[in-house]
């Protein structure tokens, strides 16, 4: 899959790059098709409650899945279900331990959508690092909120994932204020501050050289549901942590 010159020649520059929902479409083509996407964007409906939060929040929802790509050959490949794990010094606040959150819907992990959004990601980290054994995370968040009752996209504050890229995809916004994307160097400096707003919006990282996270949010009519979806995507060199390759 090619990408523009101008996402890839930012990323380059700067650590990040911006792609808009419009050209994001675009770029993933057929299988972004209105259909697909509208049945895509539905599964964020049945996502399930993160146990895992030290700070006893149950304001997230999620499911995940991985997969692995070799080099010369197209696609990826899904890999059993296994737990998320992420370092301490990556996450101080869940880090440490094997977090088992539920499996992404099989028809999501197989569906059009997601494999568009991750072989174009993959062309991008491949931009960055060439060709690579990759092994792939696929993350569906819903942070919700309520009225006296924030939400927190990153509880963990601004932060690198511990990997080689990161794409990250806005879903939906709805009745949201707050969710600012923050992009940081490694001391402190801020680099941009952005929201993902429209479907698609994107946001993609050269992990190794830029930290994120992304402001509360709150309900902008406190007496209607209210949640932010994103799917956060990651690629990783050297194949499937704690195996071969």
């Amino acid at each position: 899959m090619t990408v523009p010159a101008g996402p890839l020649a930012e990323l380059a520059a700067r650590g990040f790059a911006r792609v808009p929902g419009a050209m994001m479409a675009s770029l993933i083509g057929e299988t972004g098709a209105p259909a697909a996407l509208a049945a895509f964007f539905a599964s964020w409906d049945r996502l399930e409650t993160d146990a895992f939060m030290r700070d006893g929040g149950r304001y997230r929802r999620r499911r995940i899945a991985n997969f692995t790509a070799e080099p010369g050959v197209s696609g990826h490949v899904r890999g059993e279900h296994r737990p998320h794990f992420q370092a301490v010094v990556h996450n101080t606040l869940n880090g440490g331990v094997d977090r088992w959150f539920a499996a992404m819907e099989d028809e999501v992990a197989a569906g059009a959508p997601l494999r568009g959004l991750l072989d174009l990601g993959r062309s991008m980290a491949e931009a960055l690092h060439g060709p690579q054994p990759w092994f792939v995370e696929a993350h569906q968040f819903r942070i919700e909120a309520a009225a006296g009752a924030p939400g927190f996209p990153t509880p963990e504050g601004v932060h690198h994932d511990g990997v080689d890229c990161v794409l990250i995809t806005m879903i939906a916004r709805t009745n949201l204020d707050g969710g600012e994307t923050v992009i940081e160097d490694d001391d402190g400096n801020r680099l941009a501050q952005f929201v993902l707003r429209d479907p698609l919006d994107t946001a993609v990282l050269d992990d190794p050289r830029v930290r994120h996270g992304v402001t509360p949010v709150a309900p902008a009519d406190p007496a209607k549901p209210s949640c932010r979806d994103v799917l956060v995507l990651t690629w990783k060199r050297g194949g499937v942590p704690g195996q071969a390759g």
